[in-house]
Parts: C-alpha cells; sequence; structure tokens
C-alpha cells in the first residue's frame, strides 16, 4: 500500500511542478510583453489554471497526499525524512509562497480587467508574479527529487531485506 500511495504522490507533484515550470518557460517572452498584452494573457491564458477547474485542486492534492505518505512511512526513518522534507517544500509553495506572491498579483491583474486601468505599477506586480511562479517552481523540483529518491531508498531497503531474509533461510 505504501507504493501505491508514493505512486499517488510523485503523480501529482509532477503534475503540480509542470504548472510551475510552464511558468517560468513562459517568464522570458511575457518580458518582451507591454502591459496591455500581458494583462491579457494572464487574464485569459490562466483563467481555468484555479478552483472550481481541476487544476486548482491538484496542488492541495499533492499537498494532502504527500503529508499522507508521511503518516504511512513513519516506520521508516529515511523516507519519512525525505517525504517531511517534501512536504515541507510543498507547503512552502503552497499556500506561503502562493498566497504571498502570487495571488495578490493575480487580484490586481483581475481588478485592471473590470476597471479597464491598468496600474502605473504593473510591472513590479509582473515581475512579483513571476519570481513568486519561480520560486514555487524550485520548491516543487525539491519536492519532486526527494519523493523520487524516498522511491529508490524505499526500493533499497526492500531488497535489502529480502536479501537478509533470504540469507536466513
Amino acid at each position: 500500500m505504501l507504493r501505491a500511495w508514493q505512486t499517488v504522490a510523485i503523480t501529482l507533484v509532477a503534475l503540480t511542478m509542470g504548472t510551475s515550470f510552464a511558468h517560468v518557460l513562459e517568464w522570458p517572452a511575457k518580458l518582451h510583453y507591454s502591459g496591455e498584452l500581458y494583462l491579457r494573457i494572464q487574464t485569459s491564458l490562466y483563467a481555468y489554471w484555479g478552483p472550481p477547474i481541476v487544476t486548482g485542486f491538484v496542488e492541495p492534492a499533492a499537498v494532502l497526499s504527500v503529508l499522507f505518505l508521511a503518516v504511512r512511512c513513519r516506520g521508516r526513518p529515511v523516507i519519512l525524512r525525505l517525504t517531511l522534507g517534501a512536504a515541507i517544500c510543498l507547503l512552502l509553495a503552497f499556500p506561503i509562497v502562493f498566497f504571498w506572491r502570487v495571488a495578490p498579483a493575480n487580484a490586481t491583474f483581475f481588478r485592471a480587467v473590470h476597471t479597464g486601468i491598468l496600474p502605473s505599477n504593473w510591472n513590479a506586480w509582473r515581475t512579483r508574479w513571476e519570481t513568486g511562479h519561480a520560486i514555487r517552481f524550485v520548491l516543487h523540483l525539491i519536492a519532486f527529487v526527494l519523493l523520487a529518491l524516498s522511491l529508490t531508498n524505499d526500493r533499497a531497503e526492500t531488497d535489502a531485506e529480502r536479501s537478509l531474509q533470504q540469507h536466513h533461510t
């Protein structure tokens, strides 16, 4: 059952990391956009990334699955430490970095669409949004690597246990 939860958790973290990596890949091109074009893209391209659309639930599901996985592997200290490290990274990415950097910029851009007025400091808001996602990508990547290491460590522990059992019989 542990292997199934590891698979679910790493899959959800990979999907989450994919969204933040996409933002990082888009950043250089978006630096050349005018304020009006940037605003149009922010409020149209990403309109379906949050709740109630499925992508809005992937990251919270990833966080919860990794926390649940940590509970499930508490009898395996190395795997537990790796999983807790992944959980900490995910909890920093969401909700901390998201609500500190990204959500205020989202609100500013959506307000600008409704008022029709681009904020005079829109470039600062763009930088805040883009760097927020870059920070989140690094945290998602670290979480993914830690979970991958926990999977390989789990495999090594299982192989060692089998070898010991075969050796004693």
